[in-house]
Formats: structure tokens, C-alpha cells, sequence
């Protein structure tokens, strides 16, 4: 009696641990992104957007250095009212210079918020067709390997070419679509 109780919980347990297994799929995302053309267009769009802004920054600097020294070397030539309207126009521009590094490149710059713009789109795409890949292959948990830190992955999980697929063609192809395909010449 004590062996039929050790064998039946020995094997419930086995069906219920292995009927409670979960089917674990990886994807890269930023593999995707790249693969993406109008993603690529749109990080052109920022690239061009941040030279932009970077070579206007650069002119500004510069200015600011120029009217800098030729206050510093003129300094003791002026006086009264041209000694304080030089030095507030120098720093004036001292000032627009940190606003347009704050405005443009800071935490929340308009970089930052362009950037949210044109990557946040994709990013909803890719998940709604991370959802319908996982969904059509019966995955429960899908992670990303740029994220979680996946060491090691065996080719049959990662989904990212199906993702990738699904994206630019439309289209899904299973595990079970792929064996039940007849092959030619073989009956």
C-alpha cells in the first residue's frame, strides 16, 4: 500500500509538472529595429535633427568665446555704461548658451522627446507583433535578449525572425506550419 501511494503521487506529480510547463520564447528587439526601414529612416530624421541642433550649439559657443576675449582684452578700456552693457551682453549669451544646452540636449530636451516620438511607434508595432507571434505559437513568456541578459539560446527560441517577419511581410508561420509542409520529390 505505502509503494501504490509513493508511485501515485510520483506520478501525479509528474503530470502535473510537466502539464504546467511553460513554453518560453526570446526575441531582439533592437535586431528588429534595425531590420526595420522605417525605423532606419526615422533615426536618419533624428541624426539629421541632433547635427542640427549640435552645429547651432557650436556656432553659439563660439560667438560666446569670441564676444568673451574681447571683452576680457578690452575690460580695461571701457567704462561706466559700456563696461556693464558689454559684460551683460556676454553674459547674455553665456546664459543662452547653457538654456540651448538644457532645451535641446538635457534629461528632458527636445532630443529626448523627439526621440520618444519617432522610437515609441515601433515599439508598439513590435509588441503587438510580439503578442501575435507568441499567440499563434502558444509561447507563455516572451523576453527580450537585450534586456533580461539571455546568456545562451538555442535557435528553436528565438522567435526574432518571425517577429521580423510578421512585421515587414504580414505574415505567420508556426512550428507546426513548418513540419506539416510537404517536401518535394518525397512522399
Amino acid at each position: 500500500m505505502k509503494n501504490f501511494k509513493m508511485i501515485s503521487g510520483l506520478a501525479l506529480f509528474l503530470i502535473f509538472g510537466f502539464g504546467n510547463a511553460q513554453k518560453i520564447g526570446v526575441v531582439d528587439t533592437d535586431a528588429i529595429l534595425q531590420k526595420m526601414p522605417q525605423y532606419k529612416e526615422a533615426e536618419a530624421r533624428l541624426d539629421a535633427q541632433i547635427n542640427t541642433w549640435q552645429t547651432e550649439l557650436q556656432n553659439l559657443q563660439s560667438e560666446y568665446e569670441r564676444k568673451k576675449s574681447a571683452f576680457e582684452n578690452e575690460k580695461v578700456l571701457l567704462i561706466g555704461t559700456q563696461l556693464t552693457m558689454r559684460e551683460k551682453e556676454v553674459l547674455d549669451l553665456e546664459k543662452n548658451v547653457k538654456t540651448t544646452v538644457s532645451l535641446r540636449f538635457g534629461n528632458n530636451g527636445e532630443i529626448k522627446k523627439l526621440k520618444t516620438n519617432l522610437v515609441v511607434p515601433f515599439e508598439d508595432q513590435i509588441h503587438n507583433a510580439i503578442t501575435a507571434v507568441a499567440e499563434r505559437n502558444k509561447v507563455d513568456t516572451m523576453l527580450d535578449k537585450n534586456r533580461n541578459n539571455v546568456l545562451y539560446l538555442q535557435k528553436p527560441f528565438d522567435y526574432t525572425d518571425r517577429v521580423l517577419q510578421f512585421l515587414l511581410k504580414g505574415t505567420l508561420e508556426t512550428d507546426n506550419d513548418k513540419k506539416q509542409t510537404p517536401t518535394k520529390g518525397k512522399k
